[in-house]
């Protein structure tokens, strides 16, 4: 079942039973108030009818009508037309004949039914049937102080007939009411829910693949056009959703086909010396050993990019890492030491404003420190200068590596940072590593609630600064 046949359905009982209950109040109101008339009438006239009743009472109970002819007790009374009197005694017989009042012509025929019980009915007003001309009388029954009743009675069908008029009024009236506000109902319906259908539609569309479409109305002005800002709102999350997830997907394409290929590598040298040695039985020890040792390099070059993609899952899977004071000052010195190391011929110096601990994991903040700076003595020309430098700015530890290089081209500052990626595809892995250390140390930092980033070095070069939050001085934030 529809919206809009529901809502019919809901409002058109309701309308229809106010109108009735209004119609009902108005029939019974006007009712009560035209037979409160008569009742203050026959209140009025009772004395008046009682006194005919006696004085035209007739030797052996017989009655006359009061001046037939058009003078005397009518004119002086002003009785209604067709009122009625009788008096009868306490077993119910009349002691006067009816008599009827307010007409020139007596119509014996016309007279109220009375029940068996109504001189016991004293001082009481009833609703009557009649015979004859008139259908129902008021009647108001008051004792006469001999133990006889005096029955004074006046015909209800002239309050019958406006009520009925009422009535016929009501119903149809009400009729057309009722078929006009249920046509404008059905049609404000349908007017009302043409927006929810135009919403239907596009959201069909959309569900079809049309993901830039979007639902009107979409305003604050109506309840509708509520929905429709809020179902903009979300279709634009999902369409945010659905394209992170196909750069998600494609990033994960470009992974998976250089970790293959940056694994297949070593496994193809491993196999191709395993072949050689066993092709060759008799080759000489020196060949032997330069097989085994090509194997067993290859094998560690293989483990630790395993180890490296290792982390880098961990890292994406959110996992805790140690949280523990960290001495940034001494991992910049035993960086600058290892480096120094490596290439002796190198000038590597360390700038530190003041010692700096931040809270984190030890050992992953040293890796990521330890692949920037990696980073820079193989990417630099030999015996180009290096600088790490170290400071607390704006609540923030910040860790620079400044060297004086080539530096990183605008396209490549934010690719660079991606896993697998080289400026120059054209380098030698053995010399330039598996592409992994930056993507390593991003992740690194990011895990620690930090940022990195790239800038250039004045006078030419790169430099790489990673800044970790919540820094301390001596114990005391910054």
């Amino acid at each position: 079942m529809s919206l809009r046949l529901r809502l019919l359905l809901t409002l058109a009982p309701l309308f229809i039973l106010g109108l009735a209950a209004a119609d009902v109040g108005t029939y019974a109101a006007l009712q009560g108030s035209l037979l409160q008339g008569i009742d203050q009438q026959l209140a009025i006239i009772q004395p008046g009818v009682q006194n005919v009743l006696l004085q035209t009472q007739l030797p052996g109970g017989d009655a006359r009508p009061p001046d037939s002819g058009g003078g005397g007790f009518n004119q002086e009374y002003a009785f209604p037309v067709g009122t009625y009197g009788e008096i009868l005694d306490s077993s119910g017989h009349s002691v006067s004949s009816g008599i009827l009042f307010g007409t020139t012509s007596y119509a014996s025929s016309s007279a109220p039914v009375f029940p068996a019980n109504l001189t016991s009915q004293t001082n009481t007003i009833l609703t009557l049937a009649g015979t004859g001309t008139y259908h129902s009388y008021r009647a108001y029954v008051t004792p006469m102080g001999n133990g006889d009743v005096a029955v004074t009675a006046v015909p209800l069908d002239g309050v019958n007939t406006t009520l009925s008029t009422l009535l016929l009024f009501e119903i149809a009236i009400s009729s057309g009411i009722t078929i006009i506000v249920l046509v404008v109902t059905w049609l404000l319906v349908r007017r009302g829910m043409r927006p929810l259908e135009r919403m239907g539609a596009t959201a069909r569309s959309i569900a079809a693949g049309s993901l830039g479409r979007r639902v009107t109305p979409s305003n604050e002005r109506t309840e509708v056009g509520q929905l429709g800002l809020a179902l903009n709102g979300m279709l634009s999350q999902i369409e945010r959703a659905f394209a992170e997830r196909d750069v998600t997907e494609q990033k994960l394409r470009h992974f998976v086909s250089d970790a293959s290929h940056e694994l297949r590598t070593p496994l193809t040298s491993m196999r191709g010396y395993a072949e050689l040695l066993q092709r060759n039985p008799d080759m000489t020890r020196d060949d032997v050993l330069l097989a085994v040792r090509r194997i067993e390099e290859e094998t560690r070059r293989m483990g630790l990019l395993v180890d490296d993609l290792l982390l880098l899952a961990r890292l994406d899977q959110g996992r805790p890492l140690d949280s523990a004071p960290v001495d940034l000052t001494s991992m910049v010195n035993d960086a600058v030491s290892d480096a120094r190391a490596a290439d002796p011929g190198r000038s590597v110096s360390a700038h530190i404003e003041a010692p700096v601990v931040v809270t984190g994991d030890d050992l992953r903040l040293r890796q990521a420190v330890a692949n920037l700076v990696r980073n820079a003595l193989v990417h630099t020309p030999s015996g180009s200068p290096v600088e790490v430098a170290l400071q607390a700015q704006n609540g923030h530890a910040e860790i620079d590596v400044i060297d004086h290089g080539p530096g990183v081209p605008a396209a490549q500052r934010e690719r660079i940072f991606e896993r697998f990626h080289r400026a120059d595809p054209l380098r030698s892995r053995d010399q330039g590593g598996s592409g992994l250390g930056l993507s390593i140390a991003t992740a690194v930092v990011a895990a620690h609630g930090g940022k990195i980033s790239v800038t250039d070095t004045p006078g030419g070069g790169a430099t790489f600064r990673i800044e970790l939050p919540a820094a301390t001085r001596n114990g005391a934030n910054v």
